[in-house]
C-alpha cells in the first residue's frame, strides 16, 4: 500500500520532469509560411476562361484565362479609323504651292527680260520695279502658304498622336484582359469561376512558391547573440509518435525589433515577455505545409 502511494506521489514529478526536458530539447519553434501572391483581375468584364485549379502547378508568365474584351476591340478599331482619317487630311505642301511656284517662275522670267530692256533703254525703271514687286509678292505668298501648311500639318499630326495615345491605352487594356500568372508556384485558393463578372482588383486566385518555405519562429533576447543571418540550423517536424523528420535550414531574417510573445508560439524561455522573430528558410520535399509547426535547433 505504501509503494502504491509513493508511486502516485512521484508520478506528477516524473511527468513535470519529462515535459520540462521535452520543452527544452529545441531552441525555438514556430510555423511554416510562404510568400503568397493574390492574382487579381486587371480588366472589367465577364471571365470567359480561367484554367486554374487548387493544387495546380503554374509557371511564370503562363496564360491561364481571359476576360471578355469585345468592347475594347471595337473601340480599338474606331480609334484606328479616326487616326487614319485625321492623318489623311494633312495637306501636301508640293501640290498646294505648285501653282504659286509656277507663277513665281514666270515672274522671274519677266523680271529678267525687263532688266535687259531697261539696260537697252527700251523699258522704263518703273516697269522693272513692278516686275521686282511681283516677284517679291509671290515669294511672300509662297512662304506664308508654307508656314500655314506646316502649322496645319503639325496640328493634324498632334491630333493623330493624341488618338495614338488613346489607342495604346486600349491596347494595354486588351493585354490586361488576358490573365497571366505572375510567378511559378502552386495555386492555394481559387476565388472566381468561369462566366462570373470580374472587376479591376477582384481576386481570382492565390498562389505561392512552395519549393522552399520559411519557418517563422520566436527567440528570447538571451538567444539573440547565438544566431546570425546565413547560419545553418536544424529544423524538425513531427513524424509519428515520438519521431521527428529533420531538415537543413538557413536563417534568412532576424527582426531588429522585439515584440510581445505570441500566445500560440512557445519559446525556449516562456518567462520572457519580449521576443524576436526570425525566419528559417527550408527546402521543401513536399512534406512541409503552410501552417505546420516546426522546431529549430542550433545549440550543441
Amino acid at each position: 500500500m505504501k509503494k502504491i502511494k509513493l508511486f502516485y506521489f512521484l508520478m506528477p514529478m516524473i511527468c513535470m520532469f519529462s515535459c520540462h526536458n521535452k520543452e527544452n530539447d529545441f531552441d525555438a519553434s514556430g510555423s511554416f509560411e510562404a510568400v503568397e501572391t493574390i492574382v487579381a483581375a486587371e480588366s472589367n468584364g465577364q471571365i470567359l476562361q480561367l484554367n486554374v485549379e487548387e493544387g495546380q502547378q503554374l509557371e511564370a508568365e503562363q496564360k491561364v484565362g481571359y476576360i471578355d474584351s469585345t468592347q475594347l476591340a471595337i473601340n480599338k478599331m474606331q480609334l484606328k479609323q479616326n487616326k487614319k482619317a485625321i492623318l489623311s487630311g494633312r495637306p501636301q505642301e508640293q501640290i498646294q504651292t505648285d501653282a504659286l511656284k509656277k507663277q513665281l517662275a514666270n515672274a522671274l522670267l519677266d523680271r529678267n527680260r525687263t532688266e535687259k530692256l531697261v539696260k537697252g533703254g527700251v523699258a522704263s525703271q518703273k516697269q522693272l520695279d513692278d516686275a521686282n514687286a511681283k516677284v517679291a509678292t509671290l515669294q511672300s505668298q509662297i512662304s506664308a502658304q508654307k508656314n500655314s501648311l506646316e502649322i496645319t500639318n503639325e496640328n493634324l499630326t498632334e491630333q493623330g498622336n493624341t488618338v495614338g495615345v488613346q489607342l495604346k491605352g486600349v491596347e494595354d487594356q486588351l493585354n490586361k484582359s488576358i490573365i497571366v500568372n505572375p510567378i511559378k508556384g502552386t495555386v492555394l485558393t481559387k476565388y472566381a469561376e468561369q462566366y462570373e463578372m470580374a472587376m479591376v482588383g477582384k481576386p481570382l486566385y492565390k498562389i505561392a512558391n512552395l519549393e522552399s518555405l520559411n519557418l517563422r519562429a520566436y527567440i528570447t533576447g538571451t538567444q539573440l547573440p547565438q544566431i546570425k543571418i546565413g547560419q545553418q540550423v536544424k529544423v524538425r517536424i513531427d513524424q509519428g509518435e515520438k519521431k521527428y523528420k529533420e531538415y537543413q535550414g538557413t536563417i534568412s531574417w532576424i527582426s531588429d525589433k522585439s515584440e510581445f510573445s505570441p500566445k500560440t508560439i512557445p519559446t525556449k524561455d516562456e518567462r520572457a515577455n519580449l521576443v524576436y522573430a526570425i525566419k528559417v528558410k527550408v527546402k521543401n520535399d513536399g512534406y512541409l505545409k503552410i501552417g505546420m509547426y516546426g522546431e529549430v535547433l542550433w545549440s550543441k
